[in-house]
């Protein structure tokens, strides 16, 4: 089996190509009929679709992995906790599973940047969903303590207020250039032409 073009993936961080690479060489190993079982690199493409938030491909190829995989190999299994806790929406519990194992050298890049991603995602979701939120919810969703929480907050322009221990929520200015297109403004003209005469 030829793994280059994963091994190059992963040697240059291009993670969220990952799940597709494995899919199409799963895929074409299948269709050759060659046994690749024992072989197959099941964290890596399984945590490949989590990084991307496909669970449902996640969930599909969890259940195809044959149980001998799953008791012979628990990095798998603990890769698989994470998109368990992603399913039920168990935020603290993304971060808990994550920590909970001593990941191997070939996937903990992979690992740490997936938990970035996460981290910058979750910030988002508590950006666009909040004004103001609780130092202990926003550490409870970041995956950190109380302390961190607000020193990552704060550097992202957020305020906070010592004697309610809240955050206000510094929302993004979001930009966006309207253009117009001349043919759509000498229709909308010639409407209005029509309607007057």
């Amino acid at each position: 089996m030829d793994f280059s073009k994963l091994t190059d993936a992963i040697a240059s961080r291009s993670y969220d190509k990952i799940a597709d690479i494995c899919d199409q060489l799963m895929l074409q190993i299948a269709s050759q009929g060659v046994a690749f079982q024992d072989e197959w690199p099941y964290a890596v493409h399984l945590l490949g679709h989590i990084y991307l938030n496909d669970l449902n491909s996640a969930r599909f190829l969890w259940k195809s992995i044959p149980v001998s995989i799953k008791e012979s190999h628990p990095e798998v299994v603990s890769i698989w906790k994470i998109g368990q806790q992603l399913w039920t929406r168990n935020y603290a519990g993304v971060y808990d599973s994550i920590r909970g194992f001593n990941w191997s050298a070939e996937i903990q890049d992979f690992v740490a940047s997936f938990a970035e991603r996460y981290t910058r995602r979750m910030f988002e979701l508590l950006m666009s969903a909040y004004s103001t939120i609780s130092i202990q919810d926003t550490a409870l969703f970041l995956g950190m303590n109380e302390n961190e929480a607000t020193s990552y907050v704060l550097q992202q322009g957020w305020t906070v207020d010592a004697a309610s221990q809240m955050f206000t929520v510094k929302k993004h200015t979001v930009v966006t250039e309207q253009k117009i297109d001349p043919s759509k403004l000498q229709r909308l003209t010639e409407y209005v032409f029509h309607l007057e005469h």
